[in-house]
């Protein structure tokens, strides 16, 4: 998989054909939603394999009439979560300095050889993250934020990756990365990436419960 992130200067990068979908068909199930809705994924990834197209990345982030498929993975270990800060370097300008919860990455075609979108997760949490524990996946719902630039052309389908180890780091361009209970993560919500926001809230609302 490819990083969620991209640089202007990569025409390989660029290039790249990626998965997408047309907006309207996405949200032909249900109508578009904003925040972290709590569905089957059984309905959209059929949806995907039957109508899903390949485009240049570098297109599809600016054309509104189609939504990039990223799978979104949150790592939790011991009731704390790993909290990322993206470098003043990171190739994407949108998002430079900023927090996450999550770790995202755009699906090409080489990677439709993988069974299910959960074998899509595994092999983005590690490639982004060295980590050297087990840990059980689970979904917590399909990810579509319009309230911003990056949201519009993008719909996450989002992962909860419960550890058995603090044993974790990043491996590159998300330089910081440390476990960090839900009040140390409430502290940073200002700075967070808008589906970091949207994902700790959920968090959040399910310790209440």
């Amino acid at each position: 998989m490819q990083k969620t992130t991209v640089s202007p200067q990569s025409s390989q990068t660029h290039d790249e054909h990626i998965l997408v979908i047309k907006r309207d068909l996405f949200f032909s199930i249900t109508p578009a939603w904003d925040g972290l809705k709590d569905v089957s994924f059984d309905q959209y990834l059929q949806l995907i394999s039957d109508k899903k197209e390949f485009l240049p990345r570098s297109v599809m982030e600016q054309d509104t009439n189609y939504k990039q498929i990223i799978p979104y993975l949150v790592f939790e270990f011991d009731n704390k979560y790993f909290l990322m800060q993206r470098s003043g370097t990171a190739s994407e300008a949108r998002l430079k300095n900023k927090y996450s919860l999550g770790i995202g990455g755009h699906i090409r075609q080489e990677d439709m050889q993988q069974q299910s979108i959960f074998d899509w997760a595994r092999r983005e949490f590690h490639e982004e993250i060295n980590y050297t524990g087990d840990f059980e996946i689970e979904s917590l719902g399909v990810l579509n934020d319009d309230s911003n630039a990056v949201g519009q052309v993008h719909v996450g389908f989002v992962f909860l990756l419960k550890g058995n180890s603090a044993d974790i780091s990043i491996k590159s361009e998300l330089k910081h990365g440390a476990l960090k209970s839900l009040e140390e993560c409430k502290e940073t919500a200002e700075n967070l990436e808008s589906w970091s926001q949207i994902v700790l809230e959920k968090l959040i609302n399910q310790k209440e419960v």
